[in-house]
């Protein structure tokens, strides 16, 4: 159905412009492999209807769309501000918990623990870095006052960063339990993590899953604070993916330190074998305008060339005018860079003493096989998605092509580079399976007569499950 055989996939925030069933189908055609719902956003209701329609067109069209549920975390904001209100740098204002109507010199702050948290000298940022506060003094209980740095239109509701303090506020809070139980009742196949600091705040969430879930939902880590940086092995090590989530994290550190930061990321991401998004900002003059601006369309590619299995679309798509364009366009700028050689794999060995070095190491020398042979294809099958992670890691320039009959796997494997899903019930014999597969593939167009694909199978069939056999198989004319 795609009109693009891209291998990075397209994350897309659903919302007002795209919540019809036409405008839906027209994105899924145009390029779109992930629905991210924003929590912040939207109620159950709304999510019901928006999850019924997603999965409708997935069966209507034979398609594996998958489901993301993007949890709001933290998030501080000032309260109602009189209209028309300016700061100028020099003026004196003050932070309460007292619910009032702000003006330039009292504002409410939604966060009860604000006084306790910062400190004299740290600084406050208020809608997305655009003003600039320092704290003067704190009373420890209510009020915080500070000095403006830089000065503009204070507005209502607008959104507040804390880059020096550390808040003792959980990652995972009161209204963000309640919306991973609602993640968790519709079935979704990825649910993110807004504001992760440290490991207990992903267990937190593996905790609740795992209390409420007859199975395990993957976590992505959304980085976007400080703290997420100085800890960031710990969590890439214990969460199933991450995201670079580029506007908080631009306003938590130096901006100028964001793009190396990303590149690190997206490095990491591949020798942990995780998937890694690239978010915020990537088309945003396509809210408006028919016509992404040349630098957006070097970010796109850049962040391809980076090696990210997924760049994600917010209000382009949430709100923006064009929500099918900004697709095409985007699909367009993947499909022309993504298999280029300057995108480069960190060298990642199988671990000899790692629990599934067999599997392992099968997947690692499939990938390596692809270059050798041109394969145009790597077949394997799987319950639990393992081996299409592994796989994904090395960026073959090949399809990876997987079979399994865990319905769920498939949708969940949409977010994976390269990777695309099929259900598959046989219980046949090990050679059997590759003949069936093998002509599926041909059938799907994935492969030609005379073509080299390489199929990954356990051996037997019928034994512990683990991938321990590669096959070099010809086609036949």
């Amino acid at each position: 159905m795609n009109e693009f055989r891209k291998k990075t996939k397209i994350v897309a925030t659903i919302g007002p412009a795209s919540e019809s069933k036409e405008v839906l189908i027209n994105m899924f055609k145009a390029g779109v492999n992930v629905i991210r719902v924003n929590f912040s956003h939207a109620e159950e209701e709304v999510v019901e209807r928006w999850v019924h329609l997603v999965r409708e067109i997935n069966k209507e069209y034979n398609l594996n769309v998958a489901l993301l549920a993007d949890l709001q975390g933290p998030k501080l904001r000032v309260g109602i501000v009189k209209e028309g209100t300016i700061v100028s740098p020099g003026d004196i204002i003050t932070f309460t918990n007292e619910q009032i109507e702000g003006d330039s010199r009292r504002v409410y702050m939604s966060y009860p623990q604000f006084a306790k948290d910062v400190k004299v000298g740290e600084k406050i940022l208020l809608d997305d870095g655009k003003l600039i506060f320092e704290v003067l003094e704190t009373n420890l209980i209510n009020e915080v006052t500070a000095r403006v740095i830089q000065g503009g239109p204070l507005k209502s509701k607008k959104g507040v960063n804390l880059p020096n303090t550390k808040i003792s506020l959980p990652a995972l809070t009161e209204k963000d339990i309640k919306d991973a139980l609602t993640a968790i009742k519709y079935d979704f196949d990825w649910l993110a993590l807004s504001f992760v600091r440290n490991v207990q705040d992903v267990q937190d969430l593996k905790e609740l899953i795992q209390k409420n879930s007859n199975h395990k939902i993957p976590i992505i880590a959304k980085i976007e604070k400080p703290e997420a940086i100085q800890n960031i092995q710990d969590i890439v090590n214990i969460v199933d993916g991450i995201m670079v989530a580029r506007g908080d994290l631009g306003i938590e550190i130096p901006m100028e330190k964001v793009p190396l930061i990303q590149k690190k990321l997206v490095a990491m991401c591949k020798i942990a074998c995780k998937p890694v998004i690239i978010a915020t900002q990537m088309m945003e003059s396509m809210i408006d305008g028919l016509t992404p601006t040349r630098a957006e369309v070097n970010d796109v590619a850049n962040s391809v060339l980076d090696g990210a299995d997924a760049v994600m679309l917010s209000g382009e798509t949430s709100i923006g005018k064009y929500p099918v364009e900004v697709i095409k366009n985007m699909s367009k700028i993947i499909n022309n860079v993504e298999d280029d050689h300057h995108i480069k794999v960190p060298a990642h060995d199988p671990k000899p003493l790692s629990d599934r070095y067999v599997t392992d190491m099968i997947c690692f020398n499939a990938a390596k096989m692809v270059e050798q042979v041109n394969a145009k294809a790597i077949v394997t099958l799987t319950q639990s998605g393992y081996t299409a992670f592994q796989i994904s890691s090395y960026r073959p320039l090949a399809d990876i092509i997987v079979y399994t009959s865990n319905k769920r796997v498939i949708n969940m494997l949409s977010l994976l580079w390269g990777v695309k899903a099929f259900h598959y019930e046989g219980l046949k014999s090990t050679d059997e399976t590759v003949v069936e597969v093998n002509k599926d593939i041909v059938d799907k167009k994935y492969a030609n007569p005379g073509d080299f694909v390489i199929n990954l199978n356990a051996m037997p069939s019928f034994g512990n499950g683990l991938t321990n056999t590669l096959r070099l198989t010809k086609i036949s004319q």
